[in-house]
């Protein structure tokens, strides 16, 4: 209880702190958001984490984006065209693009932007496979030589959620990928207030006057951004589920980007809330082994976790309200266009007693298994919990390891045994448009340590089998190939499919505007 009662001390203190940092007769003009974790890397290229994502989304702008049904549509581009062989794409940007220190965006921006962005996202390194070369014959124009045609460019190029094809300025796109930016310069709708940002605390974006948004109604990531406030403030402070349902009440706040699954109920009773639709997919839950490490180097020990994982017992303790979950045995999201159920049985129709003679039949040595905790994020931090007791009943020893997500995201970046830092294990969740696309889901990219993800999985079969959908262009053979590669998936044992969630966003009624993006986007916003 004394806890309880400093952080809502501290809720109170920042909100006053806020409102005095802005004239009072502007302070509708003002959205305050309290985001679902800490930010605390701002390279969004970097990292795979939502929170990057999301700040990213504020500044930076896209070349394509794609709606609430998964259709890419362009946004920076005006117009393009493709040779008949497919090989050369040429791309016209639109008029008026600029970035926040005044100067035009250009071909060269988008050129070093792409090649920054494809060492170090699945689909980036997959489009980058097919490169030769990209040049910008104009100022507003740049073209993509290709080696051989693809049936994804235009899909890469609209990617959405993780891992974004943001658009920077060419001297801070050249940064080396495996080091952060330091410079936090887009072309989007607000601009990042460098001099008021304080870590664990709060993040400011203002908007940006010169922005000039698209004339279609925002879908997505698509459509026109428009802004109607004149500052967004993310408290990052307001860590404590019960204080930021309260502060939301009382006014203090305007948006809860993630709703503790525990209050859901109680706000969906409230009339001065609302519980706004954002999402027609919602997202997954999933485990992610390291393979490079004993036990999880053996496919036999990964198959036999995969059948000790009851979907039910992650859902019923995480989220726990039946209407926002649901069993799902497709790692590419069910009622997607390539969710399939090949190979799923070993999970969907499996039972502890398989799971524990799959343990014994793997020759596990009894290694602890290590799993990464977080403590800071509702959304997910009851799964290492579950996968806990679960691998223990299925005779794994396991060593749970808690921290909060911030730490945990620098942590499985790390390949050093989990003795020695490392890990075994972690549990995420991917937002649809992640992982629906055998290209995109970064746990098909089995490359080993080139892999663009953590874990690093290893197997030629279905690299090959994604190398076979990347040049496909039929969708029966797309198709065919994804549903050979999801039988693979189960087979080798890349990762663990953990059901299918709605994460609900609350806010107070006098906030307008949301519209289904699939993620958390704040533009078109009004403050009534």
């Amino acid at each position: 209880m004394k806890f309880a009662r400093r952080t809502l001390v501290s809720a109170a203190v920042w909100a006053a702190a806020a409102a005095a940092s802005v004239p009072a007769f502007a302070q509708n003009n003002v959205l305050r958001v309290v985001p679902h974790s800490n930010l605390a890397v701002l390279d969004p290229i970097w990292t795979t984490a939502y929170m990057s994502r999301n700040h990213g989304y504020m500044i930076y702008d896209t070349l394509f984006g794609t709606d609430e049904n998964g259709k890419v549509k362009p946004q920076m581009v005006e117009s393009w065209t493709e040779s008949p062989d497919k090989r050369l794409w040429t791309f016209k940007l639109r008029k008026g693009l600029e970035f926040h220190d005044g100067k035009p965006v250009t071909g060269e921006d988008v050129i070093a932007s792409l090649q920054r962005w494809g060492k170090r996202d699945a689909m980036g390194s997959a489009l980058a496979q097919f490169v030769l070369r990209m040049d910008s014959p104009t100022p507003d124009t740049f073209r993509i030589f290709l080696g051989e045609a693809n049936g994804f460019m235009i899909e890469a190029l609209g990617k959405p959620s993780s891992s974004v094809p943001f658009i920077m300025p060419k001297r801070i796109a050249e940064t080396d990928p495996f080091k952060q930016i330091e410079e936090h310069i887009g072309s989007g709708p607000y601009v990042f207030k460098r001099d008021e940002f304080k870590p664990g605390d709060k993040a400011v974006y203002t908007k940006f006057a010169k922005y000039v948004p698209r004339s279609e109604p925002p879908s997505g990531t698509t459509g026109g951004k428009r802004v109607f406030v004149d500052r967004v403030e993310w408290n990052l402070a307001l860590r404590d589920s019960q204080a930021q349902v309260n502060a939301l009440k009382k006014g203090e706040v305007d948006i809860l980007e993630q709703l503790p699954f525990d209050f859901y109920e109680q706000v969906k009773a409230d009339t001065s809330l609302q519980i706004p639709k954002y999402s027609n997919f919602g997202l997954q839950y999933m485990a992610r082994f390291n393979h490079l490490h004993k036990p999880f180097d053996n496919p036999k020990v990964r198959q036999a976790v995969a059948a000790a994982f009851s979907q039910d017992a992650f859902l019923r303790a995480q989220v726990g309200v039946k209407e926002l979950y649901k069993p799902c045995g497709s790692f590419f999201i069910c009622g997607t266009p390539y969710g399939s159920t090949a190979g799923s049985d070993l999970q969907m129709k499996s039972n502890m007693k398989k799971a524990q003679d799959l343990v014994k039949a793997s020759g596990y040595d009894g290694t602890p298994i290590v799993i990464l905790k977080p403590t800071d994020l509702a959304s997910i931090q009851k799964l290492p919990d579950v996968a806990a007791q679960l691998l223990r009943q299925a005779g794994f020893k396991v060593d749970l390891q808690a921290m909060d997500w911030q730490t945990l995201v620098g942590r499985r970046v790390k390949r050093d045994a989990p003795d020695k830092g490392g890990w075994h294990m972690f549990l995420t969740a991917w937002q649809a448009f992640d992982v629906w696309s055998p290209i995109a889901n970064p746990t098909t990219d089995t490359r080993g340590e080139k892999s663009v993800w953590f874990g690093w999985a290893s197997d030629d079969k279905l690299a090959e089998l994604r190398n076979q959908f990347m040049r496909a262009t039929d969708d029966g053979v797309k198709k065919k190939l994804a549903d050979e590669m999801h039988a693979r998936m189960f087979e080798i044992g890349t990762h663990v499919n953990l059901g299918e969630f709605q994460q609900p966003m609350a806010a107070t009624k006098n906030i307008s505007g949301f519209f289904v993006t699939n993620g958390n986007i704040y533009w078109n916003l009004k403050k009534n």
